[in-house]
C-alpha cells in the first residue's frame, strides 16, 4: 500500500466490488504521507474572473488534500493574473516556492489532462452546461457555479450525461451548508409554524443601462469564442467583463448570457424552498409571471419582478422584489406561524448587492427557533462547508448536499418563471415531463437555438 498512488487506490477499490463507501474521508498519512502529491485531488479552474477569485478558489484551496494546478480562461490576462493569484497563496501557505500551475486558453485542452481529477466551473451563465457535460465525459468531478442551465433543455441535458458517467457534482448553491438554511427547512419540515401555506421569495433586482457602443476587441481575448453557443454580437466592454478589476460583469444583465436575477440569485433561494418542502425532485404546476423589461440601452433582463407557482402539495410559492421593508430572503407561513430566513450579512463576493436583512433568521415566536428537532423527526444532510462537502463526496464516492438532479430541477423552476415572466400569463407545467400543458409557444422557449460550432 505505501508504493500504492491515488488513482490505483481507486481502481483496486472499484474493482474489489467495495466503491469507496468503506473508504475514510482522508486516507490516512501512514498509508500515503500528509499531503503527498498521490494523495491530492489535483483541481483545474474554468473561469478565473470574480467569483472564482472571491469564492471559489479560497473554497477550495483551504483545504491541505485538494491543490489547484491549472487555470482556464478566454482573456489571456485575466489566466495569467489567475497563476499568479493561486501561485502566490501556496508559496505564502507553504513556505516555499511554489510555480506549477499550468494556463489553458480551451478547457477542451484542460479536460484532456488526466493528471486533472476535478474542475470548479466558474464561467458566464451561457458557457456552464457544455464545459459540465463534457467534464463528465472526460471523467472529471465537477463543481459548477450556478445557475446548472441557461435552458431548461440544456439543464437535463448535464443531469443526463452527470448520471451516465457517475461523475461526482456539486451546484455551487451554497446556501445549502449555511446552518440557518437548514434550520430553517427542518423547522418547516417537522411542523413548527404548521401546515405550510405558502413561502415567498424575495429577490434583488438588476439596473437597466448599459453602453452599446462597439468597441475594438482587447488583444488576448478570444471574444469568439466567449460567446459560444449564443448570436455573435459587437464587442463592447459592458457586454463582457471589466478590462481593469473584477468587478460585477456586464454579462449578468444580458439576456443573450442568462434571465439575470431569477436565476443568478433565484437558484439559491428556490432551492431553499423545495429543500423545505420536500420537493427537490419535482416542480411546480401552475406558474405565473410578470416583470419589468428595460426598453433602452445594452441591459435586457428583468428589473422589478412577481411571480406565482402552485405545487402539488398546495403550496404557493410567490417571488418578488426585495425592499428595505421586504429584505432579501425567504418567508415560510404556516397555520401556526411565519419563520423568514436570509444570508444576513454574508456575501460570496464583495460585489454582491445589499440583502437588507439585518438578521439571518427569524420567527412569528421565538419559541419556534428554540425548538429541538426530534429523534425520530426529520433530519436534513447537514453540511458545515460547501466547497468542502464536495471534495469529501470525491473522496468517498457518497452523494453531497446538492448533486446534479437537484441543481436541475431548482434553476428549471427559475426558468419556468422567467418564460412566464415574458409570456405574462399562467403556465401549467408538468414536472415529470417536463413540458408545459397544450403551450406551443411556452414550450419552445424551454430550449434556444445554438450557434455552431458550439452547439450541443
Amino acid at each position: 500500500m505505501k508504493n500504492l498512488s491515488r488513482r490505483d487506490f481507486l481502481k483496486v477499490s472499484m474493482a474489489s466490488g467495495l466503491g469507496l463507501i468503506g473508504v475514510p474521508t482522508i486516507v490516512p498519512a501512514s498509508v500515503l504521507g500528509k499531503n503527498a502529491p498521490s494523495n491530492r485531488i489535483n483541481i483545474g479552474i474554468i473561469g478565473t474572473g470574480r467569483i472564482a477569485r472571491d469564492h471559489d478558489m479560497p473554497g477550495v484551496w483551504k483545504y491541505d488534500d485538494a491543490r489547484i494546478v491549472a487555470v482556464c480562461d478566454l482573456d489571456a490576462h485575466r489566466v495569467a493574473d489567475a497563476k499568479s493569484y493561486v501561485e502566490n497563496y501556496y508559496t505564502k501557505k507553504y513556505g516555499t516556492p511554489y510555480n506549477s500551475v499550468k494556463t489553458y486558453e480551451h478547457y477542451e485542452e484542460l479536460l484532456a489532462n488526466k493528471d486533472i481529477d476535478a474542475v470548479v466551473i466558474c464561467t458566464p451563465d451561457h458557457w456552464h452546461a457544455k464545459p459540465a457535460i463534457d467534464a463528465a465525459r472526460a471523467g472529471k468531478d465537477i463543481y459548477l457555479e450556478k445557475p446548472t442551465s441557461l435552458t431548461v433543455e440544456e439543464g437535463r441535458k448535464v443531469s443526463n450525461a452527470v448520471n451516465a458517467t457517475g461523475r461526482i457534482f456539486q451546484i455551487g448553491t451554497q446556501q445549502r451548508s449555511s446552518e440557518q438554511f437548514r434550520v430553517a427547512c427542518e423547522l418547516v419540515r417537522n411542523g413548527r409554524i404548521g401546515q405550510l401555506k405558502e413561502i415567498e421569495v424575495r429577490l434583488p433586482g438588476d439596473p437597466a443601462g448599459g453602453d452599446p457602443t462597439p468597441m475594438p476587441i482587447p488583444d488576448g481575448f478570444n471574444y469568439e469564442k466567449w460567446l459560444g453557443e449564443t448570436p455573435y454580437v459587437p464587442y463592447t466592454e459592458d457586454r463582457v467583463h471589466p478590462q481593469k478589476g473584477y468587478g460585477r460583469p456586464g454579462w449578468l444583465r444580458c439576456e443573450q448570457f442568462g434571465a439575470g436575477m431569477i436565476t443568478g440569485w433565484g437558484q439559491h433561494h428556490f432551492d431553499i424552498a423545495h429543500w423545505a418542502m420536500g420537493t427537490e425532485y419535482s416542480g411546480p404546476i401552475e406558474i405565473y409571471g410578470e416583470a419589468k423589461f428595460a426598453d433602452k440601452g445594452l441591459w435586457d433582463v428583468h428589473g422589478e419582478y412577481a411571480t406565482e407557482m402552485v405545487y402539488a402539495n398546495g403550496v404557493v410559492v410567490r417571488g418578488t422584489t426585495d425592499s428595505k421593508e421586504k429584505p432579501n430572503g425567504l418567508l415560510f407561513t404556516g397555520t401556526e406561524g411565519w419563520i423568514f430566513v436570509s444570508r444576513g450579512n454574508y456575501q460570496a463576493s464583495a460585489n454582491d448587492p445589499k440583502t437588507y436583512a439585518s438578521s439571518p433568521l427569524k420567527a412569528s415566536d421565538p419559541r419556534i427557533l428554540q425548538s429541538k428537532i426530534g429523534e425520530n423527526e426529520i433530519h436534513l444532510y447537514e453540511s458545515k462547508d460547501h466547497h468542502g462537502n464536495w471534495l469529501q463526496s470525491i473522496r468517498t464516492r457518497q452523494l453531497n448536499i446538492c448533486p446534479v438532479e437537484i441543481a436541475h430541477r431548482s434553476c428549471s423552476v427559475c426558468l419556468l418563471q422567467h418564460i412566464a415572466m415574458k409570456l405574462h400569463r399562467r403556465l401549467y407545467w408538468d414536472p415529470i415531463l417536463e413540458r408545459f400543458k397544450n403551450d406551443d409557444e411556452a414550450n419552445a422557449m424551454l430550449s434556444r437555438p445554438q450557434r455552431p460550432p458550439y452547439q450541443f
